[in-house]
């Protein structure tokens, strides 16, 4: 089975970032963030963030346009009151491509993790979509807390839903959508 790691730089250092990476062996970084850059964090920018990974000898590869969790070149992702619907997301051409990507590189057995923005993965698109789409697709997601450690994708959805699943009182699966609104209504 694919193993596929998420990581989010949150308020890390690059350093410490680089060394929850390396205790993994990790040799591709999959930069996932619609918008590429940090204000607070400039070591997260773009062009800083994969110039010090690949000093670390781990390959930098940008898809935010296929997997970033603000679709803006596709408005139909979006629900009425302006917060991106992952169900509808992740039945999207541009992002299946992005996670077929994903699965083929891990089944040849290269060490990839996705990275976003968020340290905490309960807060991040890349376990409430990515994360359970991968899952579903077959792939283990382990998402790195720090330097050797990890939470499964099941236990990051259980803290999510905080145990209760995604069942509405209802009997019907809920929607897993972003946490705040983008687009004005």
């Amino acid at each position: 089975m694919e193993v596929i790691y998420t990581i989010g730089h949150g308020n890390k250092t690059i350093e410490d970032f680089i060394l929850e990476l390396h205790s993994f062996d990790i040799q591709y970084l999959i930069d996932i963030r619609s918008k590429p850059y940090s204000k607070f964090y400039p070591d997260f920018s773009q062009h800083a963030l994969k110039a010090f990974v690949e000093r670390a000898h781990i390959q930098y590869v940008f898809m935010g346009n296929e997997l970033g969790g603000l679709p803006v070149h596709d408005l139909s992702c979006f629900t009425w009151d302006g917060k991106v619907d992952y169900d509808k997301l992740k039945e999207k051409g541009f992002f299946r491509e992005g996670l077929h990507r994903l699965m083929n590189a891990s089944s040849k057995g290269y060490k990839i993790c996705i990275m976003c923005s968020e340290k905490d993965p309960t807060e991040c698109h890349r376990s409430k979509v990515i994360g359970e789409a991968l899952k579903e697709m077959g792939a283990i997601v382990h998402h790195i807390t720090d330097i050797s450690k990890y939470k499964t994708q099941n236990h990051v959805i259980n803290d999510l839903t905080k145990g209760l699943g995604r069942i509405n009182l209802f009997g019907e699966t809920e929607s897993l959508t972003s946490k705040k609104a983008y687009l004005e209504v």
